[in-house]
């Protein structure tokens, strides 16, 4: 009997001690489940500070390239509208330039008409009086040569008057060329100040570099047309003259 309760005695310690292990070992393992828990909540309270931190910085980042490309958006658009400016002046200056010149040569060409006309009526005159005498003196002859003598005056008063028309309509046409490229020019380069994207920038600029092309070869072909007229040129060996001797009306003379 005194071994079976020996027996039960030490049973019942090692029972005792299996739970008292079992309970160290458990409150050692809520210690560290407690330590774990707190280090990955300090861990993740790190991490969303630094996550905070760096959305606070891409955001400041963010901002300051917004800023930045709004100013410079906003410089470009104040440089193309002085720019707009500075060439609308120039080519209002370009535009009373031309004008001042074309109403120069039409005044020019104007006094030549005018002066060809006073020099024909003159010497008209002078051949009406010399076609008097020569035909109070030779009779029926100097009437014929007169006559020959006036349709040619008259023939180059002609080919005058209708080389004047036709240089006015060419000015005229050269003109209108001009004024209406300077205002599709001027037209493109508001539209290029008020261009919503690239896109459409770059498709006016193409426009406008042709418009200006366009402009700068109507300003050209105006200007040589209007220009100030270059020598003579001959245009062949002189025709053989076919007057009689001593003729006083003769052409050739």
């Amino acid at each position: 009997m005194a071994e079976q309760k020996e027996s039960s005695v030490l049973f019942s310690l090692k029972e005792l001690m299996s739970l008292e292990e079992d309970r160290i070992k458990q409150e050692e393992a809520e210690r560290d489940a407690q330590a774990r828990a707190e280090f990955e909540a300090k861990a993740a309270a790190e991490r969303a500070a630094r996550e905070a931190e760096d959305a606070r910085l891409r955001a400041e980042e963010e901002a300051r390239r917004f800023e930045e490309q709004r100013r410079r958006e906003e410089e470009a658009r104040v440089a193309a509208i002085q720019h707009a400016e500075v060439e609308k002046a120039r080519m209002d200056a370009e535009h009373r330039a031309r004008m001042e010149a074309m109403a120069a040569q039409q005044a020019h060409e104007a006094q030549l008409a005018s002066l060809h006309q006073d020099k024909g009526k003159k010497r008209l005159q002078l051949i009406v009086g010399i076609v008097t005498a020569v035909l109070l003196i030779g009779g029926a002859t100097t009437g014929i040569l007169w006559k020959r003598s006036a349709d040619a005056s008259a023939r180059r008063e002609r080919v005058l008057e209708e080389e004047r028309q036709r240089t006015e309509a060419e000015l005229s046409g050269l003109k209108r060329q001009f004024e209406e490229a300077a205002k599709k020019e001027e037209e493109l380069r508001k539209n290029l100040a008020s261009a919503k994207d690239e896109a459409e920038r770059a498709r006016i600029e193409a426009q406008l570099a042709k418009a200006k092309k366009d402009r700068e070869s109507a300003g050209q072909a105006l200007g040589a047309r209007g220009g100030p007229a270059g020598p003579a040129k001959t245009g062949g060996p002189k025709a053989p003259c076919n007057c009689p001797p001593g003729d006083p009306l003769c052409s050739c003379l």
